[in-house]
């Protein structure tokens, strides 16, 4: 008999089992099980493997961002986002695409945010998985995934946790809280704080710190997602007939934003034939 699989957690399960603040009725938590109990079926396999255009867009300027600072002369030459755009081969991508990221690697070469910072990662963002982290304690224990975008450190010393965003995605001050979790375990001797940057709008979020008591909270909470989350697949690999009642669907409007409106029995919107 194999060894259970040990829960794990991170940003993206948590987003999957809990809505953000205001959001409950746009939550569904069906979507939860096409993604992390259904993945290795044909049809969800297809489904999930599709890269919508944001998504697209959120890859290759994280790829341009690495590329910069990668190859740091492209920083000061004039033709240095061309030089970026051929390496990113952007060429082969939609006209809207092409456009919007030749927008957001033109802005970063005018106002590139990590100049001069002391980079300690900063990552392409189509590595996959980062390494767990194994989280050990008396009353549970967990994987946690952390996929960070840039680590940094600041002139006072401080650990610099940035994520970056594009489009009109929102600020989730969980995911920072995760990343700091991680941090506390990856970089244990200095203090850490983290934040957000939307390189198409070239905002910046507040910059976000928690206490120790805080990010015990955050643990103890991801611990509680991730054994939730290993119960209920255990509960649907027993009975797969009860899909539907161990991810119960919420249909509506925001049916027609979900990748699995067109396999979901309960969507509220079927995907239109290509030719319709």
């Amino acid at each position: 008999m194999s060894t259970p699989e040990r829960p794990f957690a991170s940003y993206h399960l948590w987003s999957l089992v809990a809505p953000a603040a205001g959001q409950q009725h746009l939550h569904c938590q069906m979507r939860r099980g096409f993604i992390k109990a259904r993945q290795h079926e044909p049809q969800v396999q297809a489904l999930l493997a599709k890269v919508t255009a944001p998504q697209r867009i959120g890859l290759l300027a994280q790829k341009g961002i690495y590329e910069f600072h990668h190859n740091r002369n492209l920083l000061s030459q004039s033709d240095g986002v061309q030089k970026v755009a051929e390496l990113l081969k952007l060429d082969k991508y939609s006209e809207a695409v092409q456009q919007r990221v030749l927008q957001i690697l033109t802005q970063y070469h005018h106002q590139p945010l990590l100049s001069g910072k002391r980079i300690l990662l900063l990552t392409r963002g189509d590595e996959g998985f980062p390494k767990p982290i194994w989280v050990e304690h008396k009353h549970y224990s967990f994987r946690l995934y952390a996929a960070m975008d840039c680590v940094f450190i600041e002139s006072n010393g401080a650990l610099h946790i940035l994520d970056f965003k594009t489009g009109k995605s929102t600020f989730d001050r969980r995911q920072a809280l995760v990343y700091l979790l991680a941090a506390r375990y990856l970089y244990p001797r200095q203090k850490a704080i983290a934040s957000f940057y939307n390189l198409e709008f070239a905002k910046k979020s507040d910059l976000i710190s928690v206490t120790r008591g805080e990010l015990d909270f955050v643990e103890f909470e991801l611990a509680t997602i991730a054994q939730k989350h290993q119960e209920d697949l255990q509960k649907y690999q027993q009975k797969i007939y009860k899909f539907s009642q161990i991810f119960p669907p919420n249909p509506g409007y925001h049916c027609k934003f979900c990748p699995f409106n067109s396999i979901c029995e309960f969507s509220a919107f079927k995907a239109l034939p290509k030719n319709a």
